[in-house]
């Protein structure tokens, strides 16, 4: 059996090109796709012009680190955009909220990772480099490492940054700075927007700290505290069950590894802990705890610990002065931890412990710890 075929009326060829044409046109202006924006747009004045094309949003605010929130402004074509003061010149986060939800910049590919916030990263140039600008010296290496942690029943990472010339000084031991995150941060989170291995390139290579190795673990003994859905950081059962288990892998699983792997000093007084934020908390409730293990001490911004410090710090006497060489405290002042922080520094000076208090400019942000980084790392091993 024959198949039907269908016969087409023959168009002439004008007609048919200029209605494939109008077709072409019509679906090209159904499927236009708006030109892309520019954002963050820095200026020559170091301001910064932020932008994002949400046309149907009712209201978009810029998050801005350091800083609270600020309505944007939207024009004819659904672009809501907003330009800032003039910056100092440092690394800055910021994030969008759309209708109260937040967004990142589609524009820029630069942001910082976080548990819970992460956020998009501008760069504000000034004259001469900062100490976490990749400058023209020797580098160092970051090696990043996997375990399973029998303590805390995971799997998880750290971070190791070995000096300039590690390599090639076969012979020659390390100190070692355990560096620590804060809450909602991850493993790289000191690497990434901390730029620690930059600061300490740059600082070796002026002669403004020592050749050190850095060792970046993650912060969670209860991995449970990073949550949006439980009470996670204000429950104190799961904060104290995160500094007791973070202690027990740092010291019996994290710290063996290093000095079988890498070439450190197992002196303590060539070994220092030093962290930002929760991981202040964790440095000073690990170090004080254990100053037969940790010479130099540095929490920057601390949070989390109660206010019961007797109870927290039992051994805690003059006695530790004989031990520790630095024991270096820091807070921002206008940081809603300041108050905290100030409570610990008294109560240790009336147990007679040396403590160096530091208050600097700035809040809770990236923009104090990494010069807190910068200032305790130059003191170390001296």
């Amino acid at each position: 059996m024959l198949a039907r075929v269908h016969t087409l009326k023959r168009l002439p060829v004008a007609v048919f090109s200029s209605a494939i044409l109008s077709g072409v046109l019509a679906f090209a202006q159904q499927q236009a796709v708006p030109p892309p924006l520019v954002s963050p747009e820095v200026h020559a004045d170091r301001t910064v012009t932020f932008r994002l094309r949400a046309p149907g949003a009712k209201e978009v605010k810029l998050n801005f680190e350091g800083a609270p929130a600020s309505d944007m402004m939207k024009d004819a074509e659904g672009v809501w955009s907003i330009t800032t003061t003039a910056l100092e010149p440092d690394l800055y986060g910021y994030s969008f909220s759309e209708d109260g939800v937040p967004r990142l910049d589609p524009n820029n590919s630069d942001f910082k990772p976080n548990l819970l916030f992460p956020q998009n990263v501008v760069h504000i140039g000034g004259p001469s480099p900062l100490p976490w600008e990749t400058q023209d010296v020797a580098h160092g290496v970051i090696h990043h490492h996997f375990y399973r942690s029998k303590i805390v029943g995971d799997e998880r990472d750290f971070y190791v940054y070995t000096p300039p010339g590690y390599q090639a000084n076969a012979r020659k031991l390390y100190p070692t700075l355990y560096l620590l995150h804060g809450y909602s941060d991850d493993a790289s989170g000191w690497t990434a927007v901390g730029k620690a291995n930059i600061i300490l390139d740059n600082l070796i290579a002026q002669g403004k700290a020592k050749p050190m190795v850095i060792v970046m673990t993650l912060g969670y003994g209860a991995p449970e505290i990073v949550s949006r859905s439980t009470a996670g950081f204000r429950d104190a059962d799961v904060r104290q069950r995160n500094f007791d288990r973070f202690r027990d892998s740092l010291l019996t699983e994290v710290m063996p590894f290093i000095q079988s792997e890498y070439r450190v000093s197992k002196q303590r007084t060539d070994r220092a802990i030093a962290g930002l934020s929760m991981g202040g908390a964790e440095t000073l409730y690990t170090g004080l705890n254990h100053t037969e293990t940790f010479a130099w001490i540095g929490a920057f911004s601390s949070g989390g610990l109660g206010e019961d410090f007797a109870v927290q710090f039992p051994k805690v006497d003059a006695k530790i002065n004989s031990q520790v060489k630095l024991l270096w405290i820091s807070c921002g002042k206008d940081d809603h931890l300041l108050e905290w922080n100030q409570h610990m520094i008294d109560w240790l000076k009336i147990q007679g412990v040396k403590v160096t208090p530091i208050e600097t400019p700035g809040a809770h942000t990236w923009m104090v710890w990494r010069r807190n980084l910068v200032e305790f790392s130059s003191q170390l091993f001296r």
